[in-house]
């Protein structure tokens, strides 16, 4: 492991305190770090928001706050169930596409903003208990969708941080790419942030080096 991995570990332990349940060993330190400090950053946008702002209109042609929170919220259920499918140690393909379906965005738009809220706070502690459950070896796994996709589990951290980081800059209300992790922006210029439809399900933004 190296330096960089055993300081993003020691940072994450620090901020989740005594007696928190820590990651495997094995687990992608760094990645882990940029989803969970991209959670701290979409959620204290989000909580700035009143209710009424949500109805107004994101950075996103045609799609307002609520479309962008709605599929932040079900991006993290998704990925949740495809790291439980290989945890629980299901065989075969998972029975559904590793997508977050349109209907579901369509359905969290119209939901009171509250349970909008939190649909977004229920799913990113889920998704961080099931990270938290794997083992060494689970961190090697991956799971197969509906239409033959492979997803390693040791993408989904850093799928997870680019959709937080990009879409708090969708929801145009204050969100600057200039706040991401450089580490992670080299990520994703050199393409070694998974392309697909895990980063941003239907819509998703251009990475940071198109944007204006």
């Amino acid at each position: 492991m190296s330096q960089a991995d055993d300081a993003a570990r020691m940072a994450l332990r620090q901020r989740q305190g005594p007696g928190a349940r820590y990651d495997a060993e094995a687990a992608p330190a760094r990645a882990l770090e940029w989803a969970r400090t991209g959670t701290a950053y979409f959620a204290r946008i989000l909580n700035n928001l009143a209710d009424s702002d949500l109805d107004r209109p994101s950075m996103l042609d045609g799609l307002s706050r609520r479309h962008i929170v709605a599929l932040v919220g079900y991006q993290a259920r998704m990925l949740s169930e495809i790291v439980a499918w290989a945890r629980t140690g299901q065989t075969g393909a998972m029975p559904k596409a590793a997508e977050v379906d349109s209907a579901d965005i369509a359905l969290g738009v119209t939901l009171p903003s509250h349970a909008l809220r939190y649909l977004f706070h229920h799913s990113e502690v889920h998704l961080n208990v099931e990270w938290r459950d794997l083992t060494d070896a689970d961190w090697n796994a991956a799971v197969e969708d509906a239409a033959g996709r492979r997803v390693a589990l040791r993408d989904t951290p850093a799928i997870r941080a680019r959709a937080l980081w990009t879409h708090a800059v969708d929801l145009g209300a204050g969100g600057r790419f200039a706040d991401m992790p450089p580490d992670l922006i080299d990520a994703m210029s050199g393409h070694r942030v998974a392309e697909n439809v895990l980063v941003g399900g239907v819509f998703c933004s251009p990475p940071p080096e198109s944007q204006a």
